[in-house]
Formats: C-alpha cells, structure tokens, sequence
C-alpha cells in the first residue's frame, strides 16, 4: 500500500470514528458530559502481562479546532502488542489467543525522514524549526507529528504562566522582545499576531502580566505577603511574561507548523517503540559476549484498532500501523510511556562510569501532580485584575516551617474573564492520607480566594490534572540521544521547579534537536558510503537502515541558557524534601540571590523514588497526620466540588468496549490487597484526581476479623491521563498504557 493510499485509509477510519463515537456519547452523562464510574460498578480489572512496551493507538487524522467544544473524536484503537520481532523475543498479545493470525497480521508502514511523538510545545517547536531549515537551505526532509490527543491541544494541561523567549528565538524575523524593533523594521508582538490567526484564542487571550505577588497562607483567614525585591529573580513575571492558555498556544502552532508543510495526525497514539538490533550478535563492548538489547529506534507502531474488553477482535478491528524515520523525537511530556520505555531499554539515566561526562548517573527524577480548574468571573468584578499572578505556599499543605510536603498555589487572572487556579504537591510527600485533590478543594476556602470564586456570576468551566517534573537539573538523563532519536521537553524533564516554567526550556530543547538532527541528515544523504536519500523523495526508508546517534544535540544543548537556568537552582527541591518549607525557602533565596548552582555540593533526594517517600500508615512520622481525612469540609457545590462533578469538566471520554489502559504488572496482582490497602491504607484511592482507583467490599469472602474482604476496582474510563498512578503507587505496581486514540480529556483553555 502506498504512502498516499495509506494516509486516506487513515482519514476514513478518522471519519468512522467520529461517527460512532460522537453518536455513543450523545447520551452519555449531563448537558454532554460523559458519565463517569463509582461505587464499584465497574469491572474489576484483571492482570495482564505487562511485558509489552507501552500500547497506543492509531486513530485519529484531524487538524487543530477551535475553542468551541468539540464533537468529540476517538479513535476505536485495540490492546494491542506485538508479534515476534527481530531478535526472536515474544511479543504479547491481550487477546485470549495469541495465534489469532487476524491479530498477527503484517502491519502497514509509513516512513518519514523526522519523527515526533507528542503534539505539545517541544515537539511542535521542533517541527516548525526543521522545516525552517528547509525553506532556508533549499531542502526538503518529510516531518510528521503524531499526538494521542483527539486533537492537538486537546491533552495540554499547565499553569501557564508563559516566557516567551523561546518563542521569539523560533520566529526571530517576525516577533521581537516586548514589542521593540528587532533590526527588520518589524515590531509585532506574537499574542497580537496569534490573536489574528486564531481568532478563537480571544476567548482566553495572552494577558501580560502586569502584577506579580507571593503570599504565604499562615492560616484558612490570614496571610503574609513577601516584599517583591527579597523574590528570586526566576519569579519575576511582571511586564515580560504572559498567563496563556498552552492548549491554545499548542493549536496556533500546530496551524504554522501545518503552513510550513508539517504532516500532524491527533488521535494517533504510539503505543509501542519500534527498536533497532544490529545485524551482529556482537554486543559491541568487545567482549565477544551477544547481546539481545536494542541498540537503537526506528519508530513507533500504533494500537490495533477494534479490540473488545475481552481481548477479542471487534468487527471494527483494524491493525495497527507502524511509524518509522530516520530520526525519531520523543516529545511526550511528563512521565512519556514510549519515553521512559526507551530510557530504560536503551540505559539513559546511567552511564556507568563510561562516559567521561560530569553530568553522568542522574538522579531519579521526581514528580509533582498539577491540578487546575478554569473559571469564568464577571469582568467588571472589584476582585477581577487581568494580568495578576499569584503565588502562595502554606496552608493547606504546609502547617509548620518544619514540614516536608513540597507545594503549593497559583492564581492567574487572564484576559477576558478568566481566573486559573490551582494546586501543585510534590508527589515525594510521605503522608499517606493526603488528597490532592481535597487540598485543592480546601485552599479555594481561603478567606483571600473565596470572594471571587463565590460571585454569583462565578463558574467553573473546566478542570484537569496532570503531573510534572521536579528534579530539575540533576535528573535530566545522562544521554538525551541515542541511535535514531532523542529525548526533548518534559519527557527528559527541563522543568524549571522554581521559575515555576517549563514551555520555554521545552521549545527550546525540541528547536536545538531539529537543528542538529538537520545537520546530520543532510550530511548523511550528502555522504556517498552512506547513500542515504530523503524519504521525502523516495517516500520509504530502506529497512537495512542503521539509524545515527546525534551526539550534537547533547552538545549544543548543554552549553544553551537552558542547562544554565536549571543549573542555578540544582539543588532546590532537594532541600524542600530532606529539611522541609523553612529551610526550604532560605536555601532557595541562596542559592538563586548568591550560589546561583556553584555550591561545592550536591543534595540528593531523600528516596529512590516518590512511590518509596511514602510511610506507612503505622510509621511514628505519619502519626500526627493521622487525622487528615477529618480536615476536608464537604463540597459545597458553589466554590468546592465533589470530584465526579469536577471530572465532567474535562470533558474525559473513553470507549469502553476496550482494554483497560491501566494494567497490574504480572507478578504484583496481589499488592493492592496485602501491600497498599493494608500498610498505606489504599492512597490510590486519594491520590488519584479522576476516582480511577477504589476498594469496594468483595463478595467472595471476609477477613480474620470477620470483615468483608476489599477488593480493587479500576475505573479506567475516569482517566485524564495525568500518570500519577505510575509513580505514586506502593511498590509501582500499576503499568500505565495507552487506551484508545482520541480517548482522555478535552481540554479547550487549559
């Protein structure tokens, strides 16, 4: 099948998709909204292998919407793993069985000279510079984005407090710093011009930012604000940066991207890495020793499409698709399946000691969970100030300057009636018995945010979650190339924790990528022993091809502004963690006013990971803590909300004749019961801010004290695919996997 016969394939089962999916949710849920699973009603997930890399979908050929509610499309992507690859490894299969040759059958393939996974700022700002490149130097490389999102956007969740630096770098012909004339005779400022192009943007428009205030929360009714000029200047915000929808400014870079002859397929979710072995089953230490690990990548392959709950193939069923390139980018975000899949497989995160590289055996990374609601206020509000950040630490999650759980608040008044706040918790907290979610809900009763919020023409419209990184410098991968791709934005984790920003380090990573992979590339069609076209010319990519390492990209990366932005705070959250918000708060103001990073240490993190910082429910630590579900009021349906209400908001949909997506790892079935419910107390249940995860009493039997036994239940169609769970949970043991292309939020103005 060619390569333009394959695409329109695409397109019509794009087009079927929208069809049935948007006709089966018609019903579903209030004024639109999906119905979301409680109370044990829905199936109770039963273990699979969790052997297969990382499943997604192919699913979804779709340009980027407007800011009205979409019809909402998904694709109908299966539970789909692989057949036996090159080295003889058995793949597994979901369906009940594995000979089924309709499963088994040989999958298309699409070729491209660039690949890029994930449809966020990084990725974009990576397209759109190659294909700069191009037009500048006269040649012509095949680009494609794919993003599992039913449209790009549609899974962009942040503050977002935006500096626009990047931004400027990546159009420096056209937008200048601020408004001042950058040596072309052109002064226009890029929201302007975004305005202009997407016009829909209106409807949460760039705000400069205009006031920028810190507050610490001693109480429910009191706060201390902190004098401007004793704040990092990483927090300055006033006059230079922007309260920005990222969803919107993630769908007016798709439209430029698509201009400048970038291919963009939403609702295509890689589901499974795409690994290259050498020919020789020399390992290449040069030992003489064989080696069965991979040795490089050569794209991704998409989910099957069609497969029931039980695994079996649906009249619907369509394979899957495989993505190769010469070069393959991984653009996921945080917690990326494919991303962390290839840091593992192919030993990122340590070198071993053979790279004579300063930077070697990074740190684990750390997260943070995000949760953000949206709301619509009355313009002409005494409490409405377009243009204010807000910042706070404090109450709900810290009452003592001795505590230990990293975190805090952010209130942003964007033009032209909307207020974004929201809670972000380092997920290194060790209590047990916190919820996020409720902490969220608690801090809007605040005696400085209520008065808005609680306006008669007040209201929520939106609201998601999503995690982020937090280990900053030091646990950013010691190789963020390998043979035939690289690591760029959040799934390496250029987050900057204290600058409270990570889109403009994210462009700029996906910007220095496209660079150095344009310069290999053409280098390699220009070099005769290689012999090497463009897959733009001939369409297809030889499989004999031995994809090449970039090592330029680490390179030039680390000698850019953003290893010098994120070396200045390198040791920062650490110190929140091992000696808690007092101390916490003077070493920041250190290390950002005098140290700047040149401290002759380094501060490790207390726990290997977030999942072991948690206590037990018995440990003398959690002891004065063990009152925390007792804090939470009840929603009042006004300001605070109960998070099935809440969840409508983000617009979560997912077919449901499907796999789950959220899978128990073969070997840990019994965790859940004997490890997370009887020693945590279940915190699954808590941490979660969609109600995946809860414990429902089990009819088969009762406990030594008589009591009904508890058993897990997964509400896998609650999911807005946040990861939380695949970092938070006892001992790890869920693996989290794609479902269905286009499934997941829908978010319009996060």
């Amino acid at each position: 099948m060619n390569r333009v016969t394959l695409a329109k394939n695409l397109a019509a089962r794009r087009l079927h998709t929208v069809a049935r999916d948007h006709g089966s949710r018609a019903f579903g849920g209030t004024f639109g909204f999906p119905s979301f699973r409680d109370g044990g009603r829905a199936a109770t997930l039963s273990s699979t292998s969790a052997d297969a890399p990382l499943l997604s979908p192919l699913a979804s050929l779709r340009r980027h919407s407007t800011l009205a509610r979409p019809s909402l499309t998904h694709s109908s992507a299966g539970f789909f793993s692989k057949p036996p690859n090159a080295t003889g490894k058995t793949r597994y299969m979901s369906s009940a069985n594995e000979n089924d040759s309709v499963l088994n059958t040989p999958r298309d393939q699409m070729a491209f000279d660039v690949l890029i996974v994930g449809g966020g700022p990084a990725g974009l700002a990576a397209a759109i510079r190659l294909k700069q490149l191009c037009q500048k130097q006269d040649q012509d490389l095949s680009v494609c984005i794919i993003d599992k999102g039913s449209e790009i956007g549609a899974h962009v969740l942040s503050g977002n407090v935006f500096d626009p630096k990047a931004l400027h770098e990546l159009f420096p012909d056209e937008f200048s710093d601020a408004g001042n004339d950058n040596g072309n005779g052109n002064t226009s400022n890029w929201d302007d011009v975004m305005l202009s192009e997407l016009p829909s943007a209106a409807q949460a428009m760039p705000t400069k930012v205009t006031n920028d205030e810190f507050k610490i929360l001693m109480s429910q009714t009191s706060e201390f604000t902190v004098p401007n000029f004793l704040m990092p200047s990483q927090l300055h915000n006033t006059d230079t940066n922007y309260i920005i929808s990222l969803s919107q400014v993630c769908r007016w870079l798709a439209q430029r991207a698509e201009d400048l002859g970038v291919e963009i397929y939403a609702g295509f979710a890689a589901s499974e890495v795409l690994y290259h072995h050498s020919d020789s089953n020399d390992d290449g230490n040069g030992d003489g020793k064989s080696s069965t690990k991979p040795t490089g990548v050569r794209g991704i392959a998409t989910r099957d499409v069609g497969i029931g709950k039980d695994g079996k193939p649906k009249s619907t069923f369509e394979r899957g698709v495989e993505l190769v390139a010469r070069q393959t980018v991984f653009a996921e975000g945080a917690r990326g399946s494919c991303s962390e899949d290839v840091m593992k497989q192919l030993n990122l995160r340590a070198s071993g000691g053979n790279d004579d590289d300063a930077h070697a055996n990074s740190h684990p990374q750390t997260y943070g969970l995000g949760i953000k609601e949206v709301w619509q206020v009355d313009p002409d509000s005494p409490h409405f100030q377009p243009g204010l950040v807000q910042h706070t630490v404090g109450f709900p999650l810290q009452s003592s300057i001795m505590d230990k759980t990293f975190g805090g608040s952010f209130i942003y008044h964007q033009k032209p009636n909307l207020v974004l706040t929201g809670l972000v918790i380092g997920l290194d907290y060790e209590n047990p018995r916190i919820n996020p979610y409720k902490e969220f809900q608690l801090l809007k009763t605040h005696d400085s945010i209520r008065p808005l919020l609680e306006e008669e023409t007040s209201e929520c419209i939106s609201y998601g979650a999503r995690v982020l990184n937090e280990g900053g410098y030091h646990a950013i991968p010691d190789k963020l190339s390998f043979n035939g791709g690289a690591l760029i934005g959040c799934s390496a984790g250029f987050l900057n924790a204290v600058k409270i920003k990570g889109t403009h380090t994210a462009m700029k990573s996906g910007m220095v990528a496209a660079e150095t992979i344009f310069d290999a590339l053409v280098a390699e069609e220009g070099d005769a022993a290689a012999s090497t076209p463009a897959v733009a010319d001939t369409g297809e990519l030889s499989p004999d091809y031995i994809p090449q390492k970039v090592d330029a990209y680490d390179a030039k990366l680390k000698k850019s502004w953003v290893y010098d932005e994120l070396y200045q705070v390198r040791n920062v959250h650490q110190a929140f963690s091992k000696w808690g918000i007092g101390i916490g708060m003077l070493y920041t103001g250190l290390a950002t006013h005098i140290t700047k990073g040149r401290e002759p240490w380094t501060l490790h993190p207390p726990s290997p990971s977030d999942s072991e910082s948690t206590l037990q429910v018995d440990d003398d630590k959690s002891t004065t803590t063990a009152t925390t579900l007792s804090k939470y009021p009840p929603a009042d349906g006004k300001v605070t909300f109960d998070l099935l209400t809440n969840l409508q908001r983000s617009n979560t949909y997912h077919e449901e004749d499907q796999p789950s997506h959220l899978r128990i790892k073969t070997g840990y079935e019994t965790i859940p019961q004997t490890i997370s419910l009887q020693q945590y107390d279940g915190p699954e249940q808590r941490f979660c801010p969609a109600a995946v995860y809860e414990y429902v009493d089990d009819d088969n039997g009762n406990d030594n004290n008589n009591d009904k036994k508890k058993k897990l239940v997964i509400n896998a169609q609650n999911c807005v695919h946040c990861k939380c769970c695949s970092i938070k949970m006892p001992h790890e043991y869920i693996q989290w996997t794609v479902p269905e292309g286009g499934g997941g939020p829908q978010y319009q103005v996060m």
